[in-house]
């Protein structure tokens, strides 16, 4: 089933007035109402209309005349223009499916990461539990690869599955280390994740590049 989008309101508004225009309701050669009238009718701010009035004159539609508002130019540009957006639809939706997964799965890491390091920063917790946190010490080669390189940067929770809750560094721990944290020979990291997610973080501190 194909899912709708919501647009901006500027690309709504160039839409219909498109339409308007193909339908021959704003004929070649008529003027369009200035700015502040049509921000009026359609409830939006006059730099709306302008950003809407600007895509069209782009698409060689209208034609802005300065102090004396929009020109209607051409309705064969207009129907070329509404063929154009129905086909860039699918691709607004693969964009916004794209965007709204991405940040669903950062919020689930953001959730993750300050779930484990509240049971990491909490003994207690962990012996109530009964049972210990299932983590995974990963070494750092000292040639590894990811020498100097940011959590973030390195993609690791996407690339592993793993979620870092430490860092050992010689006599230094770093708790729950951010994206901007980066990874040294022989730092010791301390994950928590599954078997396969700790064998990835294994590889991919180990990989040549």
């Amino acid at each position: 089933m194909k899912q709708s989008v919501v647009l901006s309101q500027y690309l709504q508004i160039a839409l219909d007035l498109a339409t308007r225009i193909a339908k021959g309701e704003l004929p070649e050669g008529s003027r369009i109402y200035g700015r502040s009238v049509m921000a009026s009718e359609y409830n939006v701010s006059p730099e709306t209309i302008r950003r809407a009035l600007r895509l069209l004159a782009d698409m060689k539609v209208v034609e802005i005349k300065p102090q004396s508002g929009a020109v209607v130019l051409s309705a064969d540009s207009a129907r070329r223009y509404i063929a154009n957006f129905e086909e860039n639809t699918d691709v607004r939706v693969l964009r916004r499916q794209l965007k709204d997964m991405i940040e669903e799965a950062a919020d689930l890491h953001h959730r993750i990461t300050d779930t484990v390091a509240a049971l990491v920063k909490s003994r207690d917790t962990f012996a109530a539990a009964g049972e210990p946190l299932p983590n995974y010490e990963v070494p750092v080669p000292p040639n590894s690869p990811v020498t100097g390189k940011s959590i973030g940067a390195l993609k690791f929770w996407q690339s592993t599955g793993g979620t870092i809750v430490a860092i050992r560094r010689g006599q230094t721990v770093l708790l729950s280390p951010g994206p901007y944290a980066e990874l040294y020979g022989g730092d010791i990291i301390v994950l928590v994740g599954t078997p396969t997610a700790a064998e990835a973080a294994h590889h991919l501190v180990s990989a040549k590049e």
